[in-house]
């Protein structure tokens, strides 16, 4: 058997993609349509005794405050909302930048 596909951010192709999460900060978030949503400034995961999965992308103006610590959970300073697009929203995600579906809705 030959070597198992790999994906375009580094992980193994084998029905579930394996990614680098320091390989997405930093790219471009865009539409399928091109309407920029901002760069991704942080992951947001859930973390089980076995796995982390990644469940959204923090992006824009708010995400990358947030980076920085304001409105982190934990801070005293909370900021209204934040910007974060559910990976469920995510059509391909590559050194070219991230695309999300149409009317992806940040929370």
């Amino acid at each position: 058997m030959g070597p198992r596909p790999r994906s375009a951010l580094g992980g193994e192709a084998a029905g579930v993609v394996a990614v680098r999460v320091s390989a997405l900060l930093g790219l471009r978030v865009t539409t399928e349509s091109g309407d920029r949503l901002g760069r991704v400034h942080d992951v947001r995961a859930e973390l089980t005794p076995r796995t982390c999965k990644v469940t959204g992308l923090v992006v824009g103006r708010v995400g990358f405050l947030e980076r920085l610590g304001f409105g982190a959970p934990g801070s005293d300073s909370r900021l209204r909302g934040h910007d974060v697009v559910p990976w469920s929203a995510v059509i391909r995600a590559d050194r070219r930048g991230v695309v999300v579906r149409d009317g992806a809705k940040t929370r």
